[in-house]
This record gives structure tokens, C-alpha cells and sequence, in this order.
């Protein structure tokens, strides 16, 4: 009897798992538990306190977030604080509490702020408080916190502010005249411009844009949030009709007077990639005329205004699109790093702060994704780069000597670092098709030090499709990356609908070796449909980024030809295979991803049964 117990029990623990692992996605989980219960655990907000060897991280989903505090020495141990704590310090202060963990910056390792809507916030982590430092006498924007005095420059009506202790606010820039706004970002935030404040090095100046729109059309948007819907003119320059003027000032905190960077005709051209020097007295500068062809790096007097010298120039037949500035190495503060493509790849290249070219530091067919800084010393440069795979990321460091090069990443996939200042440590987040994300710290010869985070698979009771990552080819030969996610349980002697989902823009890369196949929100939804009986493919065609200039300007003064073309030649090299049912093709795509799939529709409707174009650029 006891025996027919136990296999009973046994039948049922079988019965129970199989159940289990044969669970298939709804379209409710999709929605509900997409970004929580069933993404992975990811830290957030990962960032190195500066000078010191602390770092910090965010874990948790929204509501129940964790920040954690540790030491790379192993010296003092982890310490955390929950949401929970902090809204007992917060509700002590008077202060509303939070949802969610905010973002955060840090003093030193015992003191970080944070914003909670238009106060500012200092926590004290050894006293367990949490105190008002200063607050906005009205609503502003575009806040950017200097990070010693905490002083803030913000934005309220096209005008510029800086915000002092306990509510005072000081007036830096403003114009009577509509269509002039100060410190916002210009350029329609291309370039690599994500705002429009730069607080020098030791904070006693503040550098912004100035941006004049009055010469540029009105564009009537309608905006149906009113009932009725009423139209709302934006500033939008057309191709090919005026643009903005961006100018550049620089503001002296202690004068409380304005210098304006004189930086010539035309003044149409971009003002880019604005950098302090380490002394903060100079300003350096990417000046692009309108078509992109022509770029200057030039050094500005940050007390005068006037330009002291062009350090290089670069000229490209069809567009430039630098994305960062110069980078001043540790220790050697008249040397910086120079990013360029102007060998047809994302390199690093070596400067003397008068403009000597010293060398070309890394060199071939593959690219830099991200310049992280230099060690101590000066010696070594440290980069994420996608010299292993075009779907991978892995750490480098390069001897600047040398030149030798060193992977201090392993394993094949996607590796996200954050270092230290003085390349000492850092963290890295590794994911690839299999694995969510592991966490850990390493130091700088690439040893690992400690486990930070292991996040299980948050989808191991569902039964998903096989993904795979696979090489097609376009008309020319062309080697092109895709991704094709398989229904479970797939038979190959069945023919399944298809389904194209596609972005295919610039500065873009859907097809990564990482978690589930891709970077994109969409991911889990694609598995759902995947579950559903279709075969889901995706292809990074010409035009995307990380391949190498040529293949991502193939699409020059053409936008619309050649990515349609690599996108039906995948298409058609998955019919090959006999498993697609020709009849039963779609497409699918947001924003560019809109206009592709709108194209693909209209240029291609023997091809495409249905199609959905969201927010298409049209």
C-alpha cells in the first residue's frame, strides 16, 4: 500500500511539472506582468560614487525596490536600504511618500538627493534621515544638480534658473521674445545631445545653449487631449527650410555675469558635443555645418568667449554624427580620446590638447559601442566593443603605449559596465538567449570579486519557442542579422503564418545576443504570439548601426529603398526554407518601424497579407 502511495505521489509530481512547464503565455500576462513578475531582475541605476570606491544599485520591482550600498574592497559590508525605509524617513519629514524608488545621485557614500516632484531631497544614511534641501518657488524643468553644492540649473518658461539652499532662485538667462529658450537641448536632441546644461568640473561655471526658433515654420499639430481637439503649432524645421540658431553661453557664478561663445558663421551650423577641460578653463566644441559634411573641434576661452585654436577637422562625402566629446585622461589632462568613423569604423584615437594626432588606438572591422574612461595612471583606456560579434558587447582595455589590446569580459553574449573613475573595478550585467541577467564585480584585470545579483528565469514555467540568431543575406550579399523566434513544439513539415517584425532605423539594433533575442519592449509580446503559431522574424537590414559606417549610410538620400529590400530578401530566404505559409504574411512596426511596415504594405502587396503601422514617420 505504501508503495502504491508513493508512485501515486510520484505520478502526480510528474503530472504537476509537465503542467507546469507546458504553461503557455496569455496576452493578459503580457500586458500585466510584462515590465514586473515576468521580466527579469536587473539591477538599476548602477553608478560609482565619485572618488571613493562605493558604488550603489537598485533592485526590486516597482513598489518593493531595494538600494544597496557596498564597498569594492570587501572592506565594510553591503548596507541596504528598502522603499519602506525611506518612507518612514520621508513621512517623519512631513513628506509625501514614494511608489517607487526615485532616481538618485550621491555626495559621498553616506549622502545621496533625490528629487520628489519640485523639492529637493538629501538623505543621510548613517542618521536615517531624509531633509528638504531646497524646492522650486513654481513648477520648472530640465533640472540638472551640480553635484557637490547641489546647486540646480533649471528651466520655467523658455527661461534659465539656477536654484541655491532653501528655496532661492537666481535668474541666469531670459528673453521677452517668443521662440527663444534657454538651456533646453538643440538640434532636436541629435548628436548625442541629451540636454542643455553643462556644469563646469569644480562648478564655478555653468555652460548652456541659447536656441532662437523664431525663423523656423510652425507646424500645426492637433492635439485631441482637448475635447474638441484644437491645434497646437510646434516649431518644426522642414528639409531643407530654416533651422534654429544655437548659441552658447557661459555663465560665471561668482561675477553673475554671461559670456557668449563666438563661434562664427554660419549660423545655421550645429554646436555639439560641448566638453569642459579638466581646469575648467577652456570649452571645447563640434561645429558641423548644416549638411553634416564638415566638422571642426575648437577650443573656447570659457572667460572671453573667444575661440583659441581648431584642433582638427573632419570631412565625410555623405553625413558625420559624432555622438560624444573629447575624453581627458586621469592624471594626464593634456592628452584626450577622440571617437571617430572616419576610417569607416567607431575608433578611438589619441590627442595632445593642441590638436597632435598621437595615434590611432584601436583599428578594424568592428566598432567601439562606448568609451568608458581611463585608470589612474593614464595607461589604459577602457571600452565596450563589438570586436567578438556584431550581436555582442564585451569590455577591452588598451594599452595606450602599446596598444595591446585585452578582452576582460567572457562569455559570449552582452555585457553592460560601469566602472569606477580610476578603471580600479567595475560592475557588469551579462545577459544572452539563455541567461536573464548575472551581476557581478570585477576588478581591473578582469577577476571576479563577487556575485551581485543572479536573477532565476522569471519565465520557467512557460513553454516558449526556440529563438534563433542567424545570418541572411541581402541582394548584394550583404551579410544581415536575424532573429526568428519558433512556435513551441514546432513541426517542420507544417507551414505557419509569419510574422515581420521590424524597426530598421537609424541608431538601432533589434538582433542581440541577450536576453530572449532582443533589446526591444516588444520582446514578450512576440513570444506570446510565437505561442500562438506564428513565426516571428526580425532583421537589423543597411541602415542600422553598429556594422560599420558604409552599412548604416547605404540608406542615404534613399531612406525607404534599400531597408525594404533587405527585409522582402529575408523574408524571401525564409520561404525557402518550406515551412512558411506564403498566404499568411504580416508586418508590424512603431514609429520608423510604422514607416516600414506602411512601405512594405505598399510597395510589396503580394507579399504582405495584413499589416499594422504604428506612429509612422510619414
Amino acid at each position: 500500500m505504501k508503495c502504491l502511495i508513493r508512485v501515486i505521489g510520484l505520478v502526480m509530481f510528474w503530472l504537476l511539472t509537465l503542467s507546469a512547464q507546458q504553461r503557455i503565455l496569455t496576452l493578459s500576462e503580457v500586458i500585466e506582468k510584462g515590465r514586473t513578475a515576468l521580466a527579469p531582475l536587473r539591477p538599476t541605476q548602477v553608478q560609482w560614487i565619485a572618488d571613493t570606491p562605493f558604488f550603489s544599485y537598485v533592485v526590486g520591482y516597482p513598489g518593493t525596490e531595494i538600494l544597496v550600498v557596498g564597498d569594492a574592497r570587501g572592506k565594510e559590508p553591503d548596507r541596504k536600504i528598502t522603499l519602506a525605509e525611506m518612507n518612514r524617513w520621508l513621512s517623519a519629514t512631513g513628506i509625501d511618500t514614494l511608489g517607487k524608488f526615485p532616481k538618485i545621485g550621491w555626495r559621498d557614500e553616506a549622502h545621496c538627493w533625490f528629487w520628489r516632484g519640485d523639492s529637493l531631497l538629501t538623505v543621510d544614511l548613517k542618521k536615517a534621515q531624509i531633509r528638504l534641501h531646497s524646492f522650486l518657488q513654481k513648477k520648472g524643468e530640465n533640472k540638472d544638480v551640480a553635484g557637490r553644492s547641489l546647486r540646480t540649473a533649471f528651466t520655467r518658461q523658455g527661461g534659465l534658473y539656477l536654484l541655491e539652499e532653501a528655496g532661492k532662485e537666481r535668474l541666469v538667462a531670459r528673453s521677452d521674445s517668443a521662440g527663444i529658450v534657454f538651456g533646453e537641448a538643440v538640434h532636436r536632441s541629435e548628436f548625442g545631445i541629451r540636454k542643455g546644461t553643462f556644469w563646469s568640473p569644480q562648478e564655478r561655471y555653468l555652460a548652456f545653449y541659447r536656441k532662437d526658433e523664431r525663423m523656423v515654420t510652425d507646424y500645426p499639430y492637433l492635439d485631441f487631449r482637448q475635447r474638441p481637439a484644437v491645434v497646437k503649432p510646434e516649431k518644426y524645421p522642414m528639409a531643407g527650410m530654416n533651422n534654429h540658431i544655437a548659441t552658447v553661453g557661459v555663465y560665471d557664478l561668482k561675477s553673475g555675469e554671461t559670456v557668449w561663445l563666438k563661434t562664427g558663421a554660419p549660423a545655421d551650423q550645429y554646436l555639439t558635443n560641448l566638453t569642459w577641460s579638466p581646469d575648467e578653463k577652456e570649452i571645447y566644441l563640434a561645429q558641423i555645418n548644416r549638411d553634416q559634411t564638415k566638422l571642426r573641434l575648437v577650443v573656447y576661452d570659457a572667460q572671453s568667449g573667444k575661440p583659441l585654436r581648431t584642433l582638427f577637422r573632419e570631412q565625410e562625402a555623405k553625413y558625420l554624427d559624432p555622438q560624444t566629446g573629447p575624453l581627458f585622461l586621469n592624471q594626464k589632462p593634456d592628452r584626450f580620446l577622440w571617437l571617430s568613423r572616419r576610417d569607416g569604423w567607431n575608433h578611438i584615437y589619441l590627442y595632445e590638447r593642441n590638436g597632435e594626432l598621437l595615434k590611432q588606438l584601436t583599428s578594424g572591422p568592428w566598432e567601439v559601442t562606448e568609451l568608458h574612461g581611463a585608470d589612474a595612471g593614464g595607461t589604459r583606456v577602457y571600452f565596450s566593443t563589438t570586436r567578438e560579434s556584431p550581436l555582442n558587447r564585451d569590455l577591452y582595455a588598451a594599452d595606450l603605449e602599446s596598444g595591446e589590446l585585452r578582452r576582460l569580459t567572457v562569455g559570449g553574449g552582452t555585457h553592460r559596465v560601469t566602472l569606477v573613475g580610476d578603471g580600479a573595478y567595475f560592475v557588469d550585467i551579462f545577459s544572452d538567449l539563455h541567461t536573464p541577467a548575472q551581476s557581478d564585480l570585477f576588478d581591473a584585470a578582469g577577476r571576479k570579486l563577487r556575485t551581485l545579483l543572479h536573477s532565476p528565469n522569471p519565465l520557467r514555467e512557460y513553454r516558449l519557442g526556440e529563438v534563433k540568431l542567424m545570418p541572411l543575406s541581402a541582394e548584394d550579399g550583404t551579410r544581415l542579422y536575424a532573429r526568428v523566434i519558433f512556435p513551441p513544439g514546432m513541426n517542420v513539415n507544417y507551414r505557419y503564418p509569419l510574422l515581420l517584425y521590424v524597426y530598421g532605423g537609424p541608431h538601432s539594433q533589434q538582433v542581440r545576443n541577450t536576453w530572449l533575442g532582443g533589446n526591444s519592449s516588444w520582446m514578450l509580446w512576440l513570444h506570446y504570439l510565437a505561442a500562438q503559431g506564428y513565426i516571428v522574424l526580425t532583421v537589423d537590414n543597411r541602415g542600422t548601426d553598429f556594422r560599420g559606417r558604409d552599412f548604416e549610410q547605404a540608406t542615404f538620400r534613399q531612406l525607404g529603398r534599400v531597408e525594404i529590400a533587405d527585409q522582402l530578401a529575408a523574408v524571401a530566404e525564409l520561404r525557402a526554407a518550406g515551412y512558411i505559409d506564403s498566404s499568411r504574411i504580416g508586418v508590424v512596426g512603431w514609429s520608423y518601424g510604422g514607416f516600414m511596415a506602411a512601405s512594405l504594405m505598399l510597395r510589396a502587396p503580394e507579399v504582405f497579407t495584413a499589416g499594422i503601422a504604428g506612429a509612422p514617420v510619414t
